[in-house]
């Protein structure tokens, strides 16, 4: 018990498990879509692109989180018009997009003089989370959360046949609209935790390991939140007797369970291995 309890007893360990907690269940509803759709380097492109609104956001005097957001449905934005105008596919304009802005990010990090340590955009900062910033990851939590499962029914349907989601009058063009900007919103709820950098695994590895463990989108939603949750106890707990970084051990906690999942799970390794036909031995 005592194990369990002394981390919990400081107001720095309770509000990061708190903030820790709440990012991975809102990331890990948003990774179940987000894998099925085939979305996981416009995850990396959102949470990279990031980086200069918080930048600019600092400078002039206004919450980070707005900047955040407005450049992480800017670089959406830019990726679709450099798809829609030229002949670069998808794939290219998000490296092209996500790479620039981030880079311009790391530059304006470099030229701006600052009592703020930029580094926690770029790594996290859970242990240095303000009550000001637990109310913000509280507030556009449970917004973005509470907006996944009100549209859970026309998000599925368009992820899995946006044709028949148009027929009945449902618009993909407007779905998609709104799970981008859900998309930037998670990104800026995550970067306290994990930091920019490993948020985008954040957004993928809980959905990636529920689809290994079932076909049903609405257990999906159970088991990724689930196992997302239970990755940050366990991350926290180890980086506190450890003394590593919070966000790594969170998101390392999660590929470990990854790779557990592919290798036992019926639809990982272990099930493609009973679907190979077995070889006969001719005379």
């Amino acid at each position: 018990m005592e194990f369990l309890v002394d981390p919990v007893q400081f107001g720095v360990m309770q509000r990061a498990f708190l903030v820790t907690i709440v990012a991975s269940a809102v990331c890990a509803l948003l990774s179940c879509w987000l894998v099925l759709i085939g979305w996981s380097l416009m995850g990396d492109a959102v949470s990279h692109a990031v980086v200069p609104g918080v930048v600019l956001a600092y400078l002039a005097g206004a919450p980070f989180a707005l900047g955040a957001f407005a450049f992480g449905c800017a670089a959406v934005w830019l990726i679709g018009t450099v798809r829609q105008t030229s002949r670069v596919k998808e794939d290219a304009a998000i490296g092209v997009v996500f790479t620039t802005l981030f880079a311009f990010g790391l530059v304006l990090i470099s030229v701006t003089p600052s009592e703020v340590d930029f580094n926690h955009i770029l790594f996290g900062n859970v242990l240095g989370v303000s009550d000001t910033d637990l109310a913000q990851v509280l507030v556009l939590g449970l917004l973005t959360a509470a907006t996944l499962v009100l549209k859970s029914r026309d998000l599925t349907l368009y992820a899995f046949d946006a044709g028949h989601a148009h027929a009945i009058g449902i618009s993909p063009r407007r779905l998609q609209l709104l799970l981008l900007a859900l998309l930037a919103l998670t990104v800026v709820v995550a970067l306290q935790a994990v930091g920019v950098i490993l948020v985008v695994a954040m957004v993928i590895t809980p959905g990636a390991t529920a689809y290994l463990l079932t076909a049903r989108m609405e257990r999906m939603l159970l088991l990724a939140p689930s196992s997302a949750i239970g990755c940050a106890i366990v991350g926290l707990y180890y980086s506190y007797y450890a003394d590593v970084s919070s966000g790594g051990a969170v998101v390392l906690a999660q590929g470990l369970l990854f790779f557990a999942v592919y290798l036992l799970a019926p639809r990982g390794l272990a099930g493609l291995r009973r679907l190979r036909p077995r070889r006969t031995v001719r005379p």
